[in-house]
């Protein structure tokens, strides 16, 4: 299988400050692939990289096996960037149609419209659509030329609940009709929703890299929930990480061994009811995963 896209031992730099420290990663065709990291882990910066708006300070950044760089390699490359910018006094159709001429075989504007939501604002300028409605055009703009791979950074900013579901099954939708999709994000249950494949940074490296179940299960907690009178001899016992009570008096633990606090815990004599036993989520192993990263707060880092 030829790789869409590969970073080998990249490291960006901006003065003083690592963005990127010698990473590597290769993007598949027909995956959604999910970039996670905290503000400044240098998610964007990968993607920059990918674009050809940045050139690596050492390593190879190869996008369609060629420069990301040259325009020939972007040809079948869509992206949304963090910021969105639309010309105002264009409307939405005409702002789909400029952007469709640059691609040989662009999609139809009525097709994309029907298939991202935007039927209603085909003729109304950008100026005057809502912050959400620009996110979802600049999402939209990202497919029009029918790329092979789609760089989508934090897509669903500023938009509700349900919106972000809409725009989350076009997302699957395109995906099944063949584009290669990488999403950053803030949602981590967006990632969830989406991504088959997680990438998690931390401080501009690579803290893992696998299936969205692997690496749930790399974190290797375990999240009890029960009911008791003595909450202080739950807390006491064996395993037990960390131990929170909610309004309703049900206890929330984390342990390493479900099984050996269950053995602890019912010979103990300590009287619970409703005990459940669950994974991790995505947050919990996010978390973990970068809890011992150094945070960054410079803007160019993320």
């Amino acid at each position: 299988m030829t790789a869409l896209a590969t970073l080998d031992r990249v490291t960006r730099r901006y003065g003083d400050l690592t963005a990127v420290n010698d990473v590597s990663l290769t993007i598949d065709p027909g995956v959604i692939l999910g970039l996670l990291g905290p503000n400044g882990a240098g998610k964007t910066t990968v993607i920059s990289l990918l674009q050809g708006l940045r050139r690596p300070t050492s390593g190879t950044v190869r996008l369609f096996g060629g420069d990301p760089r040259d325009a020939a390699s972007r040809s079948r490359l869509g992206s949304t960037p963090q910021e969105t910018a639309l010309p105002p006094t264009l409307r939405a159709g005409e702002v789909i149609d400029f952007v469709g001429k640059h691609f040989a075989d662009p999609v139809p504007r009525g097709e994309l419209a029907d298939e991202f939501g935007l039927g209603d604002l085909l003729r109304r300028q950008t100026g005057a659509l809502s912050g959400g409605q620009k996110r979802r055009l600049s999402v939209a703009l990202a497919f029009v030329g029918r790329p092979r791979l789609v760089l989508l950074d934090e897509p669903t900013t500023g938009l509700d609940v349900d919106a972000r579901r809409t725009l989350w099954a076009a997302l699957r939708r395109q995906h099944d009709a063949g584009a290669t999709v990488v999403v950053t994000s803030h949602y981590l249950e967006e990632i969830e929703a989406l991504a088959q494949r997680v990438v998690v940074m931390g401080a501009g490296r690579v803290l893992a890299d696998d299936s969205l179940a692997n690496v749930v299960g790399r974190v290797g907690l375990r999240l009890i929930r029960l009911r008791s009178p003595e909450p202080d001899r739950i807390r006491a016992l064996p395993g037990v990480l960390t131990c929170e009570a909610d309004a309703d008096g049900m206890l929330t633990l984390s342990v390493p061994d479900s099984d050996a606090f269950l053995r602890a815990l019912i010979p103990s004599g300590v009287p619970f009811a409703e005990l459940t036993v669950r994974g991790a989520t995505l947050e919990e192993a996010f978390l973990s995963l970068t809890e011992e990263s150094i945070p960054r707060t410079t803007e160019h880092a993320s």
